[in-house]
């Protein structure tokens, strides 16, 4: 959900990983000196090029991760026990009063106040990023965009988004989660007409099947009867339907889809659409 997917999974992760890297240097200083096995001078020769060279990198590889481990012991314990006040906490000591504005460090403070459903605190922290280092706003609209849609000020989040398409300053990989979710927004605010071709363009062009067929699903089920022009709006919405179809298959295909976005906050919030968008497009 914040560190591009579930924190708690993340560092579970990373505590496999340093387990399996100590395992291998115990297989490696037991084993290795068999397997090179040989004459007194060969094995020293060995010994020398080979295997001292391997244990220094693995011996650095592990003093590494315990630095890691150290330095990062408290922020990832409360990860691990899903602590979002604490974390809050912790974090905004390191980013408000140490001046720790790493794009880390904002991303997790602005995760754990979505998840303790403090919107405002979001905005704050947006206002003092936008002031210490404006480009982790850029990197992280999904976010705080999301704070917006999820305090209910739909038309400021249409804004929001609006704003930084025009700029045209975010992740690539995330510019079709950005225009639907100015779509979103338009939506929840009553804006139609403008929703419409933000929906009908991810539709019938997004490669993501995730996105063409929520956008799909809106023009049906929402959009078309506010349309002026509802046989267009009908059109986009089955020409984005039969896409996503073609593409997924059937409903587990589509949950396969939906699953690969991760947990992130901006994916989580529309989880009830998803699924309702999964028994659209094949009640048909």
């Amino acid at each position: 959900m914040i560190l591009s997917g579930d924190p708690t999974l993340k560092f579970k992760f990373l505590m496999i990983i340093f387990s399996i890297l100590i395992v291998f240097v115990i297989v490696v200083v037991v084993l290795l000196p068999m397997m090179l096995a040989g004459s007194g001078s060969a094995l020293e020769v060995n010994f020398r090029l080979i295997t001292l060279p391997l244990l220094a990198f693995m011996v650095i590889l592990l003093i590494g991760m315990g630095i890691f481990f150290f330095f990062n012991y408290r922020l990832l314990s409360l990860l691990e026990r899903e602590d979002w006040p604490a974390l809050a906490y912790y974090l905004e000591q390191k980013v408000f009063v140490k001046g720790k504005y790493s794009n880390r460090n904002v991303r997790l403070l602005a995760s754990s106040y979505l998840v303790i459903s403090d919107y405002n605190s979001v905005l704050k922290l947006e206002n003092k990023v936008m002031l210490a280092k404006s480009a982790i706003i850029d990197k992280n609209l999904l976010l705080f965009g999301s704070a917006r849609v999820l305090s209910g000020k739909h038309a400021e989040a249409a804004a929001f988004f609006s704003s930084h398409l025009e700029k045209d300053k975010f992740n690539s990989k995330d510019e079709h989660w950005v225009r639907w979710y100015y779509g979103f927004s338009l939506l929840l605010s009553g804006a139609f007409k403008l929703a419409q071709p933000e929906f009908a363009f991810l539709a019938v062009s997004s490669n993501d099947a995730v996105l063409a067929g929520l956008s799909a699903y809106f023009l049906s089920n929402s959009i078309k009867k506010h349309s002026e022009n509802p046989d267009d709006c009908l059109a986009a919405s089955e020409s984005g339907r039969i896409r996503v179809i073609n593409a997924v298959k059937n409903r587990a295909g589509w949950k396969k889809e939906a699953a690969k976005m991760g947990s992130d906050i901006h994916v989580a919030i529309i989880k009830k659409y998803i699924e309702e968008t999964n028994q659209w497009l094949f009640s048909k």
